[in-house]
């Protein structure tokens, strides 16, 4: 008979290491108040060397913390295929950027396209920004007053062409309403009845550039200044389509530029021509139209660029969401 002593031993081991392996490291409490001076996604932080710049530590936080619920139509698809495919891009990317679509997976994170639309009034379309300039208010309401999506703590909506709106009458006061309800010290946040626990940081978008029409009132650089200076003044997060598409990868400016990198000016394509004369897997990537899917360029382009910086810019933000400083 083996000695009775040995096998207390034996099982209190087991015991431990079993015990052990349920412990998982709980959600913590994100998104984090902003911290730091920058707020701007835009072409300053579009690229894969500032990308890899930021604290790992960030990136896991936003990776395993944020869920992500994202609206748009063609043009919005940049962002959301170029996050699709960074999992591929360098070794280790796969885990670093894990990344899934509306199928929560642990350790990756949770992105959630095209699911706001949805929630939309009756007989009201809001695909986009674009479409109905006051729809995306009630319909982010509804989708966060969902039990099912309470787990939602980032919203994001696309404009399609945001040339001829009005961001200053519609979008911005419709943006400080929901953040009055659903951000820090919102009147919906809390554990009574038709409150969610779970406060939500919502990223602001400038709209793409528009080929020889990107300068004068209503038109995206004119828009474009006005939503990020108010982040700044507000200090919201933005992605900033329209800076990311006139600057080329030496951050010079074209104005004339369209969303697809062409340049009148420039005479010719400044990103196609960049990435032809770079390496894919060292330099670019594949964007694709879900995680592990087919590849795919960005809607409206010709080359992969464009929505590879738009992720680029997208991480950024998210890191700065989960607690980074951006310094």
């Amino acid at each position: 008979m083996k000695n009775p002593l040995v096998l207390i031993l034996t099982l209190s081991v087991v015991i431990v290491f079993t015990t052990g392996c349920l412990n998982n490291d709980p959600e913590e409490n994100l998104p984090n108040p902003p911290t730091g001076t920058e707020f701007i996604g835009n072409q300053l932080v579009a690229t894969d060397a500032v990308l890899r710049a930021i604290p790992k530590e960030y990136i896991d936080k936003a990776r395993k913390n944020l869920h992500i619920a994202y609206q748009h139509t063609s043009h919005g698809t940049q962002a959301a295929r170029g996050v699709f495919g960074l999992p591929e891009f360098k070794p280790g990317d796969d885990v670093l950027f894990g990344i899934t679509n509306k199928d929560q997976q642990a350790n990756k994170l949770d992105f959630n396209d095209n699911v706001l639309s949805a929630y939309a009034e009756a007989g009201v379309d809001a695909s986009d920004l674009s479409r109905n300039e006051t729809a995306f208010i009630q319909a982010t309401r509804n989708y966060l007053n969902d039990p099912a999506n309470d787990r939602i703590n980032v919203i994001m909506w696309s404009w399609c062409n945001i040339a001829g709106h009005h961001p200053e009458v519609n979008y911005l006061p419709g943006m400080g309403q929901l953040i009055s309800e659903y951000g820090p010290g919102g009147s919906k946040i809390g554990s009574g009845q038709d409150q969610r626990e779970n406060v939500v940081t919502f990223i602001f978008m400038t709209g793409h550039a528009n080929y020889g029409g990107n300068v004068g009132d209503k038109k995206p650089k004119n828009q474009a200044d006005l939503i990020t200076e108010y982040c700044i003044n507000n200090k919201q997060y933005c992605l900033d389509y329209y800076a990311i598409d006139t600057h080329d990868m030496e951050g010079k400016y074209w104005e004339d530029a369209t969303d697809d990198g062409y340049s009148d000016a420039y005479g010719g394509n400044f990103y196609k021509d960049w990435q032809d004369a770079h390496s894919k897997g060292t330099d670019w990537y594949d964007n694709r139209e879900l995680p592990g899917g087919n590849v795919v360029f960005g809607a409206h382009n010709s080359q992969h660029i464009t929505a590879n910086r738009k992720a680029f810019a997208m991480w950024w933000i998210l890191a700065r969401i989960a607690g980074w400083d951006g310094k």
